[in-house]
C-alpha cells in the first residue's frame, strides 16, 4: 500500500467526472492517500480596465465553485474529507502545473461515454495530461468502478511497458489479485503474405515479452496468465479485459514524446476510448 499518498482529481462539475472523484475515494481509502480536487477556469482575455470585471470574473468562476461545491456534498456524503482548488488558466497546464508543484503521485479523470465516432479522440484535456504528464493518470469511464482483483497489463517489452509491470505487480500482489497480460502483434495484412518469417519473429518476441512479466510475477507469488493476439492492438486489449471481467488495464506510456501518437489516436488513446474499465497509465 501507500503508493498514492497524494491524488489531484480533476472535475468539472459533470455526472462522469464526479463518478471519477467518487471512485477515488474508494483508492485513497486502501491506499491512505489525501485527495485535492481542482477545477479550473479559462483566463480572462478582455480588457482588465473595464468596470464590470469583477462580476465579469465572478461569472467565470461560478462554473467552478459550483464544480467544487458539488466535489464537497459528495466527499461529506462519502465521508471523505478532501481539499478543494479553483485555478485559472489553460485546463490540462495547470492541472499537470499544481500536480508537479505539489508532488502528487497520481491524476484521476473521469471518461464520458462516448458514441462510437467520438471514441477515437478521449478528449483534448484528458490526452494532454496523459501526454504531458510524468505523473501516472487514472481514467474512469462513466458507471466503471476501481478494483485492482484482476488486472490486466499490456506489454510491448520496452522500458515503459517495465514501469508498467512493476506497478501492475505491486498492486496485484497487495491486493491479493489475479494479473492477466497480453502483447499484440499488429502488423498490416500485407505482411503476412510478404515476409510471413517477420511476423513469426514478432510473435516470438511478443511471447517473450509475457513470459518474463509472468516470471517476474511468478517470484512475488501471483497467478499469472499469459497471452498473445495478432490484430488490431486496441480491439485486442479492450476485448480480453471484457472475456476475462478486468478491474483495470495497466498500460505504459511514452512519456513526452508519446503526445503526438497519443493525439494521432494511438494504442493508449483507444484502449481508454473503448475500455469497459478504468485504465491507469503508468509513467517511466
Amino acid at each position: 500500500m501507500g503508493r498514492y499518498r497524494k491524488i489531484l482529481v480533476a472535475v468539472d462539475g459533470s455526472e462522469t467526472s464526479l463518478h471519477a472523484l467518487k471512485e477515488s475515494f474508494k483508492l485513497a481509502m486502501n491506499e491512505g492517500s489525501w485527495i485535492t480536487v481542482v477545477s479550473v477556469v479559462p483566463s480572462y482575455s478582455g480588457d482588465l480596465d473595464t468596470v464590470a470585471i469583477g462580476n465579469i470574473m465572478a461569472t467565470m468562476r461560478k462554473p467552478c465553485e459550483d464544480a467544487l461545491f458539488k466535489a464537497q456534498k459528495l466527499a461529506e456524503q462519502e465521508r471523505a474529507t478532501i481539499k478543494t482548488v479553483c485555478e485559472e488558466g489553460e485546463t490540462y497546464e495547470r492541472i499537470i502545473d499544481l500536480a508537479e508543484a505539489e508532488n502528487f503521485d497520481l491524476i484521476v479523470m473521469g471518461r464520458r461515454g462516448l458514441r462510437r465516432l467520438e471514441r477515437v479522440l478521449v478528449g483534448s484535456v484528458t490526452a494532454k495530461v496523459i501526454g504531458y504528464s510524468h505523473i501516472d493518470v487514472l481514467v474512469i469511464p462513466k458507471n466503471t468502478e476501481v478494483g485492482w482483483n484482476r488486472i490486466l497489463l499490456t506489454t510491448d517489452g520496452s522500458k515503459y511497458s517495465e514501469a508498467a509491470a512493476r506497478k501492475a505487480i505491486d498492486f496485484t500482489k497487495s491486493y491479493r489479485g489475479e494479473l492477466k497480460v497480453i502483447s499484440v502483434v499488429d502488423v498490416p495484412s500485407e505482411l503476412y503474405a510478404e515476409s510471413p518469417k517477420t511476423v513469426e519473429d514478432l510473435i516470438s518476441k511478443a511471447k517473450v515479452y509475457v513470459e518474463d512479466v509472468k516470471k517476474k510475477a511468478g517470484a512475488a507469488g501471483i497467478k499469472t496468465e499469459t497471452f498473445v493476439r495478432e490484430g488490431e492492438a486496441y480491439q485486442k486489449i479492450t476485448d480480453l479485459a471484457r472475456e476475462q471481467n478486468v478491474n483495470t488495464i495497466v498500460i505504459g506510456s511514452h512519456g513526452r514524446t508519446g503526445l503526438k501518437r497519443l493525439l494521432m489516436g494511438s494504442v493508449a488513446e483507444k484502449v481508454i476510448g473503448y475500455t469497459p474499465c478504468p485504465v491507469l497509465v503508468v509513467k517511466s
